[in-house]
């Protein structure tokens, strides 16, 4: 038997290689149904269901006489479903809990004119819970006036903890132009744990650019956190903030300066935790808005930090992307890698507020082409968009992108304007958006292998084998093989909340017919939930396969 334990992709050459004729390579696909609603807000629900949320405005798709601003996306037709949400969604934050319900959690407090029915988002908890249908029938989103947060929030965080239950970090109070001048520097949990917000030092240091701020769970179940160009570790058990070493070269990467982060991947035995965080702004946090522009580049910096005690007291590690972003988003690829794509590569997050704007766009010169980060690559050898291809559409502020069970990136969403339907007959340079992309990796377009059935549950730290099929004529026997375990996150403003890639010890048996792999030993590495499994071959990999990571009970459940 092989036991391999790196992630690498059976067969075809390498991920990031430029397209041959036996190499397919990454490819955008416009799908023939447009998404009805901007999705700035998106999180892949089921095997064949996205979930959608825009800000409550004049999007074209319908429902009860009013424009929705929730839709469900059928991932196997392109069929949109408009939902009938109650609370503004705009600038909500969100994830699974440990049952697989959805949570999205604040919001904007302001309506829209076309609805005098839209409530207040900014104190709203809205659930999705588990949806059996593969089509969303008689699947919707519960909204209980009753059930409300502590604090009023419009751009807060949030992330699955070792328990199940959802940490809230941050927002401001109310809708903003652009500097957070009424924040909420607290934290919270949901379902709530006490009867007052937690206060945060760090938030309060990390004013005026605090909002959405980056944070991941971390495997030893504390959450690493980053706002304006600040970081800590927080204790959920204890409350206590540890200060980390500052963004270098004072770049700051929230709202409105938008960089993004993720977790890289996790691997077994030891789960070392590192962070990697790209692009956003180097601007003075003190710089009126009326001397700001949209020609000002973004960064094109890449921080990374290694999470351990060597690690915090050797600092961040800087190196560069091709070009600088704001308003993008790092995703994970089964296989290990990071997909950097969507943003500006000049200006700020939001829309008609600074002097100069592009139609209404506070940023300039999107940035089509994606690129590709290897962990595990030299420095200065990371990042490349060689064989890459131009998305030809602009993704700005409002967009998103998400991995889906498929193995292809949704890519959707862009509105740098105060209405939908309305910039659409402006002849703006950045309309909103509503046009939807798959982002085909080359193992789209050839044989792969593919994982035959798995259990609905999974339990820690146990073995299974299931059974797979590889395609025929794969030297599988000498390939590298990889199983991961997947949270596909939610994703708004450049930031996937939730985001997680756990690499499982696995091996394939002698026939080539069944796959073994050991579960993460506890909650802490894989904060219990929704997950699902790829398996990679040499280049090549699975669709993902759904399963319940733990037992499934509602929070808070320890595991």
């Amino acid at each position: 038997m092989f036991h391999w334990i790196v992630a690498v992709l059976c067969c075809t050459g390498v991920v990031g290689a430029a397209p041959a004729a036996t190499n397919p390579g990454w490819r955008f696909d416009l799908r023939n149904q447009s998404s009805g609603i901007v999705v700035q807000e998106s999180i892949i629900i089921s095997p064949t269901l996205a979930l959608f949320f825009d800000r409550a405005s004049d999007d074209p798709l319908q429902i009860n006489g009013h424009s929705a601003w929730g839709a469900l996306w059928n991932l196997e037709n392109n069929a949109v479903t408009a939902l009938d949400l109650v609370t503004n969604t705009w600038c909500a934050g969100g994830a699974f809990l440990s049952n697989g319900t959805v949570a999205a959690v604040g919001g904007d407090q302001q309506g829209y004119d076309g609805n005098p029915f839209i409530k207040p988002g900014n104190q709203a908890i809205r659930l999705f819970e588990p949806c059996t249908s593969s089509t969303g029938e008689g699947c919707t989103v519960f909204e209980d006036p009753n059930l409300k947060l502590l604090a009023l929030r419009w751009y807060p965080s949030s992330v699955r903890i070792f328990d199940g239950s959802l940490l809230i970090v941050g927002g401001s109070h109310v809708n903003l132009k652009f500097y957070n001048i009424d924040p909420e520097n607290s934290f919270e949990f949901f379902p709530p744990k006490e009867e007052t917000v937690r206060p945060s030092a760090f938030l309060q240091r990390a004013l005026p650019v605090n909002l959405f701020p980056k944070i991941f769970a971390l495997p030893d179940g504390k959450v690493f956190m980053v706002a304006n160009n600040q970081s800590i570790i927080y204790d959920v058990e204890t409350g206590i903030e540890t200060i980390l070493p500052d963004i270098p070269n004072g770049v700051r990467i929230t709202n409105p300066v938008d960089g993004s982060g993720i977790l890289l991947p996790l691997s077994p035995p030891n789960y070392i935790p590192e962070v990697l965080i790209c692009g956003g702004s180097n601007i003075d946090d003190r710089t009126p808005v009326e001397l700001l522009s949209t020609q000002i580049p973004a960064s094109p910096q890449c921080s990374r930090i290694t999470l351990t005690p060597e690690g915090i007291a050797k600092g961040w590690e800087v190196e560069h992307m091709l070009e600088g972003r704001t308003l993008h988003e790092l995703v994970h690829i089964p296989n290990g890698q990071v997909l950097i794509t969507n943003g500006a590569q000049t200006g700020f997050s939001g829309f008609n507020v600074i002097p100069d704007v592009v139609g209404n766009s506070n940023a300039d010169h999107a940035a089509l082409v994606p690129s590709l980060y290897t962990p595990e690559a030299a420095r200065g050898a990371r990042i490349s968009n060689a064989g890459m291809p131009s998305a030809g559409i602009a993704r700005m502020y409002h967009s998103s992108v998400t991995l889906t069970p498929q193995g292809n990136f949704l890519v959707a969403g862009s509105n740098p304007n105060n209405f939908t339907r309305k910039s659409l007959s402006e002849g703006l340079k950045f309309p909103a958006e509503l046009r939807v992309q798959m982002l085909n990796p080359p193992y789209m377009h050839v044989a792969r292998p593919r994982i035959l059935s798995m259990p609905s549950k999974l339990g820690f730290g146990k073995r299974y084998t299931v059974p797979i099929s590889l395609p025929s004529g794969c030297e599988w026997r000498r390939a590298k093989l990889q199983a991961s375990l997947m949270d596909l996150g939610f994703s708004t403003h450049g930031f996937h909340m939730g985001a997680r890639l756990v690499f499982m010890e696995a091996h394939v048996a002698h026939d080539g017919k069944s796959l073994s792999f050991v579960t993460p030993p506890n909650g802490r590495v894989y904060p219990p939930g929704p997950a699902t499994i790829f398996l990679t071959v040499d280049d090549v990999t699975s669709e993902g396969a759904w399963a319940m990571m733990g037992s499934g009970k509602p929070p808070p459940v320890l595991e």
